[in-house]
């Protein structure tokens, strides 16, 4: 076994749970305080994305690590729709469309084109989440687990792209690597009592209300 094997499958084990924390949070608690609709509705057409760029290159790895976080994933969009009262199907639509659009770039231009599109989205998901952390009055609803593993499981697949030589999951993996940072940062700076910055109005709800999407 080669060490790209041996990172790739320890990629997969926190791929795995690295959601599970959030899921778990929301479906006991039902907060949604700091969490961003935007951001998961992307983290779904990325798990698509990134199972069929998988398949693309051959990499168990990425395949299982996105289908398993579809596991994770589809639910807490569900708990969201619920709670935003949002119908589900066409809350999943623009995301399936926009994993078909990444796909399309992966298989006509290439990796490389492919990791600037996904670069994009992941930017999508995690400033979306980051305006979340700066701007709700409450971040009670964001498991403190899921912050820190999100930017553990982008570490070990920067190292895996880097062994492997796949620029798309380099690219990707390191941008979203220093955005998962910052937001693991600034929750830690908001449970510490940092308040809001420029709040929604609509985001002035008690801690047990759902929050605006962001």
């Amino acid at each position: 076994m080669t060490a790209a094997d041996i990172v790739g499958w320890l990629a997969v084990c926190v791929g795995m749970v690295v959601a599970l924390p959030q899921l778990v949070r929301l479906a006991r608690t039902h907060k949604v305080d700091g969490l961003s609709l935007t951001s998961w509705r992307s983290i779904l057409a990325m798990n698509v994305a990134w199972a069929a760029h998988g398949v693309r290159l051959g990499a168990p790895a990425l395949i299982i690590t996105n289908s398993i976080g579809l596991c994770s994933t589809v639910p807490i969009l569900y708990l969201l729709a619920r709670r935003f009262r949002r119908p589900l199907v066409p809350l999943l639509l623009p995301s399936l469309v926009v994993a078909a659009a990444m796909i399309a770039v992966d298989h006509i231009l290439g990796s490389a084109a492919y990791g600037l599109a996904a670069i994009t989205i992941a930017l999508v998901s995690n400033l979306g989440q980051s305006m979340q952390l700066v701007r709700a009055p409450h971040v009670t609803g964001v498991a403190p687990l899921f912050v820190t593993m999100a930017v553990v499981n982008q570490a070990v697949w920067v190292t895996w792209g880097l062994l492997v030589k796949d620029p798309g999951t380099v690219m990707t993996a390191s941008t979203v690597c220093g955005l998962a940072s910052f937001n693991l940062l600034w929750y830690g700076l908001r449970r510490a009592g940092v308040r809001a910055f420029w709040p929604h109005e609509a985001l002035a709800t008690p801690p047990t209300l759902a929050v605006a999407e962001s």
